[in-house]
């Protein structure tokens, strides 16, 4: 995560996970943020396929609670193999 100053909690914000485009992929960054963040709102969870399709990025927008969640929560989807990048 980088580091945001001014930043006032709660607040709405993506995490956003980049890695293989397939549907499994997708179920395991939402399964990771739904361990931090609990319930998500509907339209929560959106996915852009590379133009190939081999990649994706997964996009979950939370209502972040601290800066320690987002922290918990970015070092679980790092420490996932497939997992290329966060942001």
């Amino acid at each position: 995560m980088s580091q945001v100053t001014g930043l006032e909690f709660p607040c709405e914000w993506p995490v956003k996970a980049f890695g293989p485009g397939t549907e499994a992929f997708e179920l395991d960054v939402v399964r990771i943020v739904r361990r931090h963040a609990g319930d998500l709102r509907e339209n929560a969870v959106t996915t852009r396929p590379s133009r190939n399709g081999k990649y994706a990025v997964v996009t979950v927008t939370i209502r972040a609670r601290s800066r320690a969640q987002l922290e918990a929560l970015y070092t679980e989807l790092r420490a996932h193999p497939d997992v290329v990048m966060t942001l």
